[in-house]
C-alpha cells in the first residue's frame, strides 16, 4: 500500500519537525536534537550543530530522543532531551541542553555515559560551517593558547598526507575556539570544551560545508570506550563587533527560478551501471532503457575472478542491445601483468564496444603509474578507440589527496554519494551544490583530461575507511548500499539536482545508479526482495527514470545556468537543443511551492510528475510519456507554477 510518505521519500514514517527559534538577532531551526541554519539576517553563520557517535567503521548509530522539554520565547529558548545510541554493541546515553539568549549567545552541551564497552572512531560534537565561508577570514585559538589568523579554503583542501604522517594534514587543527568574519567588523566565535577539535573540508565528500569535530585524526582510532565512561562537551556561539542587533529572520523573497541564456555547456555523456543482482535484462527492460538515450553502460570487472569473461560478455550483450558503449571499471591486483594479458585475449575474442577503461587497484584508492602503463600496453590494440582513465573509485577526497599521473590518462574519475556523513533529506539536498565544487576543484589539477564522475549513487557502495569487516545486514534489514528513497519522488528530485550541478559545472560524463533492481532506475519483474522495507512495484519504473528520459531527449545538447531563489527548497535544470528549451524543476520538500519562472517566452508546455500521477507514471511509463502537456502562456516574462510536495515539473518551449 503506497502512502503519500512512501511515494514522497520511500518510508511511511513522517519527517522530523523543523521548529524555528530566535536567539536575539539570530534565527535558527531546531530539528530532532540538532540545530540547523543559524543566521544573522540573510547570512548563514552555522549550517548545523549535532552530536555524532561513530563506530569502528564510521557507522553512525541513530539518535533516539526522549523526554524532550522546550521553553521557547520571542527571542530566547531552552531545550532539553535525553538520547540513546544503540547499534552493533554500542549503548551510549546522554542528555542534551540547548540554550539561546537574547544577546545572540547559543550554548549546546552534552553529558553522557557509556552503558556498554565499545569501539568508537568519534564521539561528540560536530559543527558544520556553510560552504559560503570559502575565502572568509578566520581566527583560530589553539589549545596551547596561541592565536592564528587564517582563511577558509576556496578550492577544496586536499588534506594530503605529508612528511610521513599517517593522518591527513587539515586546514585548522588543535582548536579551542574558531571565529570567522561574517561581514566587515562582525565575527562569530565558536568555543569548544571537553575535547580537542579540528576542521576538515567536507566538500571532499560533497557535503556543502566545512566540519569542526573531535577527536583529532592524529590520534589512533578506533578507541575503546569502557562501560561507565563519562563524556561531557559543550559549544558556545557568540557574536562580536558592531551592527549585530539587526532583527533575526530572512529577507522575504518570493520563490523564483531564472533561466539564463549565457555560459552554455555541452551536456555530460550519461550512463548507468550494470545491475549488481546479475540477472539479464528482459525485453521490456531493454525497450524502456532505450528510451533514456544513454551513452554508456558501466560494468565492474575484477580481473582476478574466474567469471571475468562471462561478466564482460554479458555486459557487451546488454550494451549492444541498448545501443550504447561500455565504461569498464577494471580492478587489478598485484598480479596485474598476468591479469591484463589474460583480459586482452578476452577482449579480442568478444570485441565489446568499449568507450573507456577506468583503472583501479584492488587494495588502494589510487592507481600507480606502472599499472596504468601496463594497461595501455596490453589493452590498446584489442580496444584501439577506448580511453584510459583512472583516479579513484571512492570519494573525491581520495582523488584530491592522491592525484593520478595525468600525463598517462585521457580521463580522470571519482564517485559521488551524498551520505558519507549525514542521511536525512535536508543534508542530501545541501550536498548537491558541492558536486559542482568538486568538478571546479578537479579542473585545477586534471590538466586536459576529461572528467568522468562514476558512479553517482544514493548510498555508499563500499566503505574505504572501514577499520574492520563490514557486518552483514540483519534479517529484514536493507543492505547498506540500498536506500528506499531510490524509488521515490525525492530520489527523482535529488537526481535532477545532481544532473543540474554536474552539467552546469562542466563534467564530461556522469554514470548513475544501475539499470534495474533496488539500486536502479526500475524494479525487476520479480520485485523487491524486502517489500516491507523497499516499497517498489514489481516491473515498474522509479520516478527518477522519467528524469533520465526527459534529459535523454536532449542528449547531445547543452545546459545553461538556472538560478533558484531558494535552492535548498527547489531547484532546476535548463536544457537547450536545436532551438528548443526545456526547464526541469524539483520540489525538495513536503510543502507545495509556487515558483515563478523568469526568462521564458511564448507558449510553454507543462507536464507534472507528482502524487497525482506518479503511480501511473511508474506502472505504465509509456502511456504517461505520451500524454499531452498543458499549454501555458508566458505573460510579462513570467510564468508561475505550483509544485506539489516533492513534485517535478517539465516545461518546454
Amino acid at each position: 500500500m503506497y502512502t503519500h510518505n512512501v511515494l514522497y521519500y520511500g518510508k511511511a514514517v513522517p519527517l522530523a519537525e523543523q521548529i524555528p527559534l530566535r536567539a536575539g538577532p539570530l534565527a535558527l531551526v531546531y530539528e530532532d536534537g540538532d540545530l540547523r541554519y543559524i543566521k544573522l539576517g540573510d547570512i548563514e553563520i552555522v549550517r548545523r550543530i549535532y552530536v555524532a557517535v561513530r563506530d569502528h567503521n564510521w557507522g553512525t548509530p541513530p539518535n533516539h530522543l526522549a523526554n524532550v522539554q522546550m521553553e521557547i520565547g520571542a527571542d530566547d529558548f531552552e531545550i532539553q532531551y535525553d538520547v540513546t545510541n544503540l547499534a552493533h554493541g554500542i549503548d551510549f546515553a546522554w542528555r542534551g541542553v540547548i540554550r539561546g539568549a537574547s544577546d545572540g549567545t547559543i550554548t549546546f552541551s552534552m553529558d553522557g555515559v557509556a552503558r556498554s564497552t565499545f569501539l568508537r572512531n568519534r564521539l561528540g560534537f560536530c559543527v558544520l560551517h556553510p560552504a559560503e565561508c570559502a575565502g572568509r577570514r578566520a581566527r583560530i585559538e589553539h589549545v596551547d593558547g596561541a592565536v592564528e589568523d587564517s582563511v577558509f579554503p576556496r578550492a577544496i583542501a586536499p588534506q594530503r598526507i605529508e612528511n610521513g604522517q599517517t593522518k591527513p594534514v587539515l586546514p585548522f587543527h588543535e582548536l579551542a575556539a574558531l571565529a570567522h568574519e561574517i561581514e566587515p567588523g562582525v565575527w562569530a566565535e565558536l568555543r569548544f570544551r571537553g575535547e580537542v577539535f579540528e576542521l576538515e573540508d567536507q566538500r571532499n565528500w560533497t557535503d556543502a560545508s566545512y566540519k569542526t569535530y573531535c577527536t583529532p585524526l592524529r590520534l589512533p582510532f578506533p578507541v575503546e570506550v569502557a562501560a561507565g565512561a563519562h563524556v561531557a562537551q559543550s559549544i558556545t556561539l557568540t557574536l562580536h563587533g558592531a551592527a549585530i542587533r539587526q532583527p533575526a529572520g530572512l529577507r522575504a523573497v518570493d520563490p523564483c527560478f531564472t533561466v539564463e541564456s549565457s555560459a552554455r555547456r555541452p551536456l555530460p555523456l550519461i550512463g548507468l551501471g550494470m545491475a549488481s543482482h546479475g540477472r539479464p535484462l528482459t525485453g521490456q527492460e531493454v525497450r524502456r532503457l532505450q528510451v533514456l538515450n544513454l551513452h554508456h553502460l558501466r560494468v565492474d570487472l575484477r580481473a582476478w575472478e574466474p567469471e571475468l569473461a562471462h561478466v564482460l560478455g554479458m555486459a557487451a550483450g546488454q550494451a549492444v542491445a541498448l545501443g550504447v558503449q561500455l565504461e569498464v571499471a577494471l580492478y587489478l591486483s598485484d598480479a596485474y601483468e598476468q591479469e591484463l594479458s589474460a583480459l586482452a585475449g578476452i577482449v579480442k575474442a568478444l570485441n565489446p564496444p568499449i568507450w573507456a577503461w577506468l583503472l583501479f587497484c584492488r587494495h588502494a584508492t589510487s592507481t600507480p603509474s606502472a599499472w596504468i602503463a601496463a594497461a595501455r600496453r596490453h589493452l590498446r590494440d584489442p580496444a584501439p578507440s577506448a580511453l584510459f582513465g583512472s583516479g579513484t573509485d571512492a570519494f573525491f577526497a581520495e582523488l584530491n589527496r592522491a592525484r593520478p599521473p595525468m600525463q598517462q590518462l585521457d580521463l580522470v574519475t571519482y564517485s559521488i554519494n551524498p551520505q558519507g556523513h549525514a542521511f536525512d533529506n535536508a543534508s542530501m539536498v545541501e550536498s548537491l551544490s558541492a558536486q559542482a565544487t568538486t568538478v571546479h576543484s578537479a579542473r585545477e589539477f586534471v590538466d586536459n583530461c576529461l572528467l568522468a564522475v562514476s558512479p553517482v549513487t544514493l548510498r555508499m557502495r563500499s566503505n574505504p575507511y572501514a577499520t574492520g569487516p563490514e557486518a552483514p545486514p540483519a534479517p529484514g534489514v536493507l543492505p547498506a548500499q540500498v536506500d528506499p528513497r531510490q524509488m521515490s519522488l525525492f530520489g527523482a528530485g535529488w537526481t535532477l539536482g545532481s544532473l543540474k550541478y554536474l552539467a552546469e559545472s562542466g563534467a564530461n560524463s556522469a554514470t548513475y545508479y544501475e539499470t534495474t533492481g533496488w539500486r536502479g532506475v526500475m524494479e525487476t519483474v520479480e520485485g523487491s526482495p524486502l517489500p516491507q522495507r523497499f516499497h517498489s512495484l514489481p516491473g515498474a519504473v522509479f520516478p527518477l527514470y522519467h528524469v533520465f528520459a526527459d534529459l535523454g531527449e536532449f542528449a547531445g545538447g547543452e545546459s545553461a545556468p538556472g538560478r533558484a531563489s531558494h535552492p535548498l527548497a527547489f531547484d532546476g535544470l535548463v536544457l537547450h537543443k536545436n532551438g528548443r528549451t526545456r526547464v526541469m524543476l524539483a520540489n525538495f520538500g513536503p510543502a507545495p511551492q509556487t515558483v515563478t519562472i523568469l526568462g521564458l517566452r511564448g507558449a510553454v508546455h507543462v507536464r507534472m510528475l507528482d502524487e497525482q500521477n506518479a503511480l501511473a507514471a511508474m506502472q505504465t511509463p509509456e502511456e504517461y510519456r505520451l500524454q499531452p502537456a498543458e499549454v501555458r502562456q508566458v505573460e510579462d516574462g513570467k510564468l508561475s507554477i505550483t509544485l506539489l510536495p516533492f513534485g517535478i515539473a517539465r516545461l518546454d518551449t
